[in-house]
């Protein structure tokens, strides 16, 4: 296969995103108005508890076995090598540029975990449909396709929600505080007559002013918790209880195969599943067109903020 062949062949997929993500985007201008942030937020809430899990239960009840499970141990540990030197990297940015305080997580978030969304999601399907496609059988690129991408996002997710998202939030408090720093500042240089000590101290609340350190059993437990919610996330359930099906042999054969007597589930799971690709799409081209970024950087000799 020439070069052009496979450029096409590489082409053709991320075209077919782009096209459905501008639908999307249409869909979410102030002229179309169909799309808006409240459809969106529903919309990607049935993907995520309905579509998404039906998607990976089907692909990975149908391809994965227990041979399979045990030659894939390399994926977990892949995607924490991913994370820990993403992670690494991204803390070597915050030294050298030295962001503001409440920068520093997020970068480090970014940098870990940036490139763990859903793409491989809609590109692996598009790709393997392509005639060209130097990955072989039509249907068996797809169904294989799909369940390492499951599997890979379910691990992304719970890498996401366990590592990332403390950095986040961590990343979060510290911008609040320093808003209800400046906010106080405001309110102290108005009523400089009648401020406290307090008031000049820049007015942190009472219940801020001690705060309460956080024990190592404390943080323990609130880490495991964490883990544990991850776990009960409707995807990660569905990989979870398509790995069980696809590694029992008899819970399998209740689904799988044409003279299976429980098939319809199978087929039921499927079709759910295949919503997930054009609804995530979707959302994509709507919250890229309403995605403006509020950078709150204080100016210096004003109170007002850049957008």
């Amino acid at each position: 296969m020439g070069f052009w062949s496979l450029l096409e062949v590489a082409s053709m997929p991320v075209i077919q995103v782009l096209i459905i993500s501008l639908v999307g985007a249409y869909l979410a201008t102030d002229r179309c108005k169909l799309f808006p942030v409240e459809a969106r937020n529903s919309m990607n809430k049935v993907v995520f508890v309905i579509f998404a899990p039906a998607l990976m239960f089907a692909n990975l009840a149908q391809t994965v076995t227990l041979q399979d499970m045990v030659s894939w141990w390399f994926m977990p540990v892949n995607m924490g090598l991913t994370f820990l030197i993403g992670g690494l990297l991204g803390w070597m940015v915050v030294k050298i540029l030295k962001p503001p305080p409440y920068l520093e997580g997020l970068i480090v978030a970014t940098c870990s975990s940036g490139n763990m969304g859903n793409l491989p999601i809609i590109l692996v399907p598009a790709i393997c449909d392509e005639d060209k496609s130097p990955f072989g059988n039509r249907s068996v690129c797809r169904t294989v396709g799909l369940s390492y991408a499951s599997f890979s996002m379910a691990l992304g997710g719970f890498y996401i929600w366990t590592y990332t998202f403390r950095l986040i939030k961590g990343s979060a408090m510290k911008f609040k505080e320093i808003e209800e720093s400046e906010k106080t500042a405001i309110k102290s240089s108005n009523s400089d007559l009648e401020a406290d000590h307090k008031t000049k101290l820049l007015g942190a609340p009472e219940g801020e002013l001690v705060k309460e350190e956080t024990g190592f059993w404390r943080k323990g437990v609130d880490f495991l918790h964490e883990i544990l919610e991850e776990l009960r996330a409707p995807p990660t359930v569905g990989a979870i209880i398509g790995f069980i099906f696809g590694a029992v042999t008899w819970l399998r054969n209740l689904i799988i195969g044409d003279d299976a007597p429980l098939r319809i589930v199978q087929a039921t799971a499927k079709l759910l599943g295949d919503g997930t690709i054009p609804c995530m799409t979707i959302i994509l081209g709507g919250n890229l067109i309403q995605g403006k970024i509020i950078a709150k950087a204080r100016n210096p000799h004003t109170q007002n903020y850049n957008i």
